[in-house]
């Protein structure tokens, strides 16, 4: 189990590259999260849901996403409450003291998978939750050591050195475990080191001598990686873009969900691709993306807040473009209805209106993976997913964006052609289907972009430079399968 100091400290990374690594030396490897608390997930072959990161991981040992990989996900909808998913389908939305004491049936739920996933694979590659040290969250803890415990698994602990006081991280954290915790522990990674490593030793001598846990390996920065991110939003800026031809940016609500939908863009060579955060001024742009969110309701009334309802009209009337994605799309619409208080506060907000059609949000969450045919210029094939809660009518969808293999026809394009709005996420991760929907936008000539073929040779550079950087001899013992 790979636990880390903090979030982001690099679990979800050093489990996709061992995936990787075990995959290629011929073991059957899959990956685990008991407990994951994320906006971004991905639907699974058996028909759920699970985080993305798993969903990356999965690819990693070139497996299909199931939802036995992710037993448990938290997707917040307010800062207070979560809707809880086990096995990948809706059981409950709860606050923070309910779930606490929630915690034994999700349990029961995690131990279930893992009994499967350990009968089925030679090996599991368990990534932890935040850090286990957070004291106010030890009780009934299922994500962490108390899963570790229960299960008798050994303990890597990663630490961001990117961050600083990356040994009063590590030191910290083993200190506020208890004795048995503590043995658990196998030893240490150090994540994203810059520079000259000698450096580094004297330090990595004093830990050792303090903790009397080897230090397993110290993993490089690596630049330009591409990797999906498990929740927060990626908004540093690609470096490179000299040749941008087309100008993009996207709002960035406070419930964004599958914002990697967007990465597409953001990587592409030849797009100007910004987020817009709180405060900010919607900028020139040749098109405007509206990405998922969880709380469409509530982002709607952010969105106005903002004054981004007025900046988006205004560019549509200078002949900007503007894509809605899920409950971007929802947003697009005449209003969007939540009469049983599925998103927060029962009630209908008013939506933007420029598409011809009205959103109800409904018990029953709509899950599949799809494939189709954009109906853009050359229609070109696509797949990807859909996950949402609400039923969009209306005369707007005479005129749809995708016809899907299903026979189910998705989305809605505005009368005057400038408005595209759909449920399918994904849209954007196929050549064909990006630079027609780019052209769309304006940008009339691209280089095609493969970004699924981009994030393949991501996780075989990262699985190459972790392979390098650890030390096997020390981590054999405890890795079964090698």
């Amino acid at each position: 189990m790979v636990q880390g100091t903090t979030s982001d400290a690099g679990k979800s990374t050093l489990v996709a590259a061992l995936c990787r690594i075990l995959k290629r030396r011929g073991v059957r490897v899959a990956p685990f999260k008991p407990q994951n608390m994320a906006l971004n997930s991905a639907v699974t072959v058996d028909g759920g849901e699970i985080g993305r990161a798993q969903a990356l991981q999965a690819l990693a040992c070139g497996l299909e996403a199931h939802t036995d990989f992710n037993p448990v996900l938290l997707k917040p909808t307010t800062d207070k409450k979560a809707q809880v998913i086990i096995h990948g389908k809706v059981a409950t939305d709860l606050d923070a003291k309910a779930y606490h004491d929630y915690k034994p049936r999700a349990m029961q739920a995690v131990l279930a998978s893992w009994a499967r996933l350990t009968a089925a694979f030679d090996c599991i590659l368990v990534e932890g939750a935040g850090s286990p040290a957070e004291i106010n969250l030890r009780a009934r803890d299922i994500a962490n050591m108390g899963f570790a415990e229960a299960v008798d698994c050994p303990v890597i602990i990663v630490a961001d050195i990117d961050r600083g006081g990356v040994f009063a991280h590590l030191v910290g954290t083993l200190e506020l475990l208890s004795p048995s915790e503590q043995a658990r522990v196998v030893g240490f990674v150090i994540n994203r080191f810059r520079g000259d490593i000698a450096l580094l030793e004297s330090g990595l001598d004093w830990l050792e001598q303090r903790t009397g846990k080897p230090v397993l390996g110290v993993l490089p920065y690596l630049h330009g990686l591409m990797l999906d991110a498990e929740d927060a939003i990626a908004t540093a800026a690609v470096d490179g873009k000299k040749t941008a031809k087309i100008r993009v940016v996207a709002p960035a609500w406070p419930r964004t969900s599958n914002h990697n939908d967007l990465d597409p863009l953001r990587l592409h060579p030849e797009v100007d691709f910004r987020w817009v955060g709180p405060g900010e001024a919607l900028p020139p742009a040749d098109l405007i993306v509206l990405p998922g969110s969880k709380a469409v309701r509530a982002d709607l009334d952010w969105l106005r807040a903002q004054g981004l309802d007025v900046a988006i009209a205004r560019h549509l009337r200078y002949g900007g473009k503007v894509i809605g994605l899920c409950g971007g799309y929802q947003m697009l619409g005449h209003v969007v209805d939540d009469p049983l208080g599925l998103e927060g506060t029962a009630g209908s907000t008013p939506g933007l209106g420029f598409l011809d059609v009205g959103t109800t949000l409904e018990n029953e969450k709509q899950l599949r993976n799809v494939a189709g045919h954009l109906l853009l210029a050359g229609e070109p094939a696509m797949t990807g997913y859909e996950i949402h809660l609400g039923v969009t009518r209306g005369e707007g969808l005479s005129r749809p964006v995708l016809r899907l293999d299903d026979g189910r026809f998705d989305g809605a394009v505005s009368a005057d052609g400038q408005v595209l709005g759909t449920y399918c996420h994904g849209v954007f991760d196929h050549p064909a289907a990006l630079t027609a929907l780019l052209a769309w936008a304006g940008m009339t000539e691209s280089a095609p972009v493969d970004f699924a073929a981009r994030r393949e040779a991501d996780l075989d550079r990262l699985a190459d430079s972790v392979e390098a950087a650890l030390d096997w001899e020390k981590l054999r013992p405890f890795l079964a399968a090698l």
